[in-house]
């Protein structure tokens, strides 16, 4: 029997995070290939074939090739417990994404060699650099042409800020890549070649021995030239620094082909952390201590159509969870049995009996649990730090297009405002419902899963961009409201202004200098 804290220790929980179309789905997907969690790579254009990739499980991600929840995957690797959390690459699910980068230790961003840093990879990596947690980068589609990567290096350094550390090196690229160079294996890993034939060992001067085809090619001795120049002129490696985050060890590869992407993993495996401390009000919470404690992170609702469900999505900072086992929801010191848990691989669930530090649990959910809940097996109630949350922009009325179905249409906005892709405002004498979101794409897929799962037509028209500002319930004058500054409840009935625009806004706050606005999410 492996002791409690070897177990911990043996873990390794991760976010992909990259800007849309680099490749995240298909190296999420390579990677489980590895951990035998799947027989076969999908990709995620994969109408033709009609293999779509593992872990997007929604329909609407089938439909448009694009991953919009975060999916959760594990599996165990060269005696380590991996957990990926896959994270959404559209923009308008950064807050989704953003939640998750808080329930993990260490993240890996791929950047496509032919574009460069991104807009989302740029703002993905300032969360992770504020919390301050190691980042290793993949550079992918190495088999198209793309920037040199002495340029990708650059961008690196001079856009993110990162110091960077290449761990191997790419031979060539796109039509004439023939493979890496490999800095800390000491060996050159070739590409489409017969597998006795893929890793050739250096000598001591890092060169090869020996003859083989690859040296008559003059983007092998260009390869060892730049090796030449990165050992004088680059980064030390540093243990340390990778650890704290300013340091990102850089990988090249190509996730199609499945190229790098093995060595990739096992160098990852050495050098990512395992569960590392949590910050909580009474101090920070060791992932080795006996207590059981987590937060939720994430709610899903209906990842199995067949049974209308929901699924708290649990990362667990402290002790063991074991199925069964009794603990308080600090948020309202209701004592709860955990007797409905499950695991995941997408769609493809298993009910899990022990769980410790650094693995996600699902757990069932009846409307119980909201994001960023904190639960504790221990006396004391505890509350981890707050998750992010984002101030909508755009926002629509809504209103179900049957008037019979209302029951449904009802229970279907609940659940999936309880998830936190959109909010719920109500308008104060006639209780219209008004969505807000950070984008379109929310309002559309809401729209989508109103009709697939609840089966509930909505009619949605757009009011526009809003500033919202709450204010105190005793300053409520319904005299106020006006289609320029529209007073509306939010989910928890707290009252609040949606206001037009910047000028509306400041027009408002001049006449009522009384009334104090503010922005909870500043």
């Amino acid at each position: 029997m492996t002791s409690f804290k070897d177990e911990v220790l043996s873990r390794r929980t991760f976010a992909i995070i990259s800007h849309p179309d680099a490749g995240k789905t298909t190296l999420t997907e390579q990677l489980l290939l590895f951990g035998g969690a799947i027989r076969a790579a999908g990709t995620v254009k994969g109408k033709k074939t009609g293999k779509f990739a593992t872990s997007d499980w929604m329909e609407i991600e089938k439909q448009r090739g694009i991953s919009v929840t975060s999916s959760v995957m594990q599996f165990e690797y060269a005696g380590k417990r991996v957990n990926i959390l896959d994270t959404p690459g559209h923009q308008d699910f950064s807050e989704d994404t953003y939640r998750t980068l808080m329930a993990v230790d260490s993240a890996v961003m791929i950047i496509d060699a032919a574009k460069g840093i991104e807009a989302q990879t740029i703002k993905l990596f300032k969360v992770c650099r504020m919390r301050g947690i190691p980042i290793f980068t993949f550079i992918n589609k190495l088999d198209r042409q793309g920037k040199t990567p002495l340029e990708l290096l650059a961008e690196l350094e001079e856009v993110l800020g990162i110091e960077s550390y290449p761990m191997n090196w790419p031979i060539g690229m796109g039509k004439e890549f023939l493979g890496i160079y490999d800095r800390y294996h000491h060996r050159i890993e070739q590409f489409r070649v017969e597998e006795d034939d893929r890793f050739l060992p250096l000598n001591e001067n890092g060169e090869l021995d020996g003859n083989y085809g690859i040296k008559e090619n003059t983007l092998y001795d260009q390869a060892i030239e730049e090796i030449m120049l990165l050992d004088e002129a680059g980064n030390e490696f540093s243990e340390e620094n990778i650890a704290n985050g300013t340091l990102t060890p850089v990988f090249f590869g190509s996730a199609l082909t499945n190229f790098g992407v093995q060595t990739f993993l096992e160098t990852y495996l050495q050098f990512a952390p395992s569960p590392q401390p949590r910050k909580a009000d009474v101090g920070e919470i060791e992932p080795t201590s006996e207590e059981f404690s987590g937060f939720v992170f994430k709610i899903q609702a209906n990842m199995n159509p067949a049974h209308r469900d929901r699924i708290a999505f649990v990362r667990i900072c402290s002790g063991k969870f074991e199925r069964g086992m009794n603990v308080t929801l600090s948020r309202t010191g209701k004592q709860m049995k955990l007797s409905q848990s499950t695991q995941f691989l997408a769609d493809d669930r298993s009910t899990v009996d022990a769980a410790v530090s650094g693995d996600i649990i699902g757990l069932y959910d009846t409307g119980t649990y909201q994001i960023g809940d904190t639960i504790t097996s221990g006396k004391n109630l505890i509350h981890f730090e707050k998750l992010p949350q984002f101030t909508p922009e755009l926002f629509v009325r809504v209103s179900a297009k049957n008037v019979m179905k209302q029951k449904s249409f009802h229970k279907g906005i609940n659940q999936l405002v309880q998830e936190g892709a959109i909010q719920l405002y109500r308008t104060y004498r006639t209780e219209d419902y008004i969505l807000g979101a950070v984008g379109q794409l929310q309002f559309e897929v809401f729209e989508h899963r109103m009709k697939n799962e609840y089966n509930s037509d909505v009619i949605m028209e757009s009011i526009g961009s809003k500033i919202p500002r709450w204010i105190d319930e005793d300053q409520v004058d319904e005299s106020l409201s006006s289609s320029r500054s529209l007073l509306v409840k939010d989910r928890y009935d707290k009252p609040l202004f949606l206001f037009e625009n910047d000028f509306a806004l400041r027009w408002f706050s001049d006449k009522h200098p009384e009334i104090k606005l503010s922005n909870p999410m500043e």
